[in-house]
Parts: C-alpha cells; structure tokens; sequence
C-alpha cells in the first residue's frame, strides 16, 4: 500500500482488514488453530480499546505469543473489549526487529487441515484481532459467523500515533510517500 502526501502534513495508518480461517469453510472456529507473533510487546489500551501510551512487555502476560499457542487455551486470558461475555484479541503489538525491513511477523497454524500461513511486513506494529465482535455476519454460502470464527492480521503503524510522541509517527510530510508492504505465504 502506498500513499503520498501533496501539500500538507498527513496522518496516514494503513491497514488490511482480512479475516482469516485455516480449516476449510464451514468448519469451525480459530480456536484450535496455533499462532506465534514475532514480539516483544504490545501497547496497553484502556477499557474502550484506546491505547494509553504504554508499551508494555508481553513476558509473563497473556499477550505473550512468542511460541506457538493454542487459541481456545489463550483467549479467555485476555479481556478482549470491555463487554460482559467477549474475550479474546484486538491488540495491537510491536513488531520485533527493525521497522520499515521486510521481516516474519506472525505463523498461523491448523492442525486439522495442515493449513499454515505466514505473514512478512514493514510496519512497526500488528493487530492480532480474533473476531471478538462477529455476531450472525452472514458470508459466503449463507454461512453465519459468529465470535471466533476468524482472525485478522493487521499490519500498521501504531493506533492513535498522532496522540502519543513514543509511538512511531505515522505522520508523512509533503512529497513524502507511504510504503507498507505485507507478504502471506500459505503452506499445506
């Protein structure tokens, strides 16, 4: 994705809203898939899901997702909204490595299918949501999804950068362009 600035100084915070299911549709939820996310760790929000300006450490938290984790063992750890009965996801993390390179950030497995996807970016943060909020969205085939039934990956800069100076701005200046790249590679 990129974008360019033409005469002033722009906030720009990209992302791909993707859900993603590796069992085959129809067939479940994401609870029974693994996920790893390459950080070290993630910016704390508040009740409402509005990042404070921390950047805590994942170790020893339920954010922690350095190595591969069960999703149905590790979601109720995390509040995931605010609201009576929803858990799970909707994080925002810091990527490890050096931002704006082209680096491994997250591996999703399912074991039922053997499906595995791999996700590569430049961005200094992603959003690992996990479908918290679905509730009879209807899809493909009639389908209806409900919590859980996918997860999204999103690559970007940090939420509310523009109100917090720690974070990495997201500002871009005029004649300066936005890049934002993201590789999925899938794996059966």
């Amino acid at each position: 994705m990129n974008a360019t600035a033409l005469s002033k100084a722009t906030p720009v915070n990209l992302a791909n809203h993707a859900y993603w299911y590796l069992g085959g549709h129809g067939s479940g939820d994401v609870l029974g898939h693994t996920v790893q996310l390459l950080v070290s760790r993630y910016t704390a929000v508040d009740a409402d899901l509005i990042p404070t300006g921390a950047v805590a450490p994942v170790a020893g938290t339920p954010y922690d997702l350095h190595a591969p984790s069960r999703l149905g063992a590790r979601l109720r750890e995390v509040g995931g909204g605010g609201k009576p009965g929803v858990y799970g996801y909707d994080t925002n993390f810091a990527v490890d490595g050096e931002a704006g390179a082209l680096r491994k950030v997250a591996v999703v497995r399912d074991g039922a299918s053997g499906r595995a996807l791999e996700l590569w970016a430049d961005q200094p943060g992603v959003q690992f949501y996990t479908g918290n909020f679905l509730a009879g969205v209807k899809g493909k085939g009639g389908a209806v999804y409900g919590p859980h039934a996918a997860l999204c990956l999103e690559t970007q800069g940090f939420p509310d950068a523009v109100n917090h100076p720690n974070f990495p701005s997201q500002i871009v200046r005029p004649g300066q362009v936005y890049r934002h790249h993201m590789v999925f590679k899938f794996s059966f």
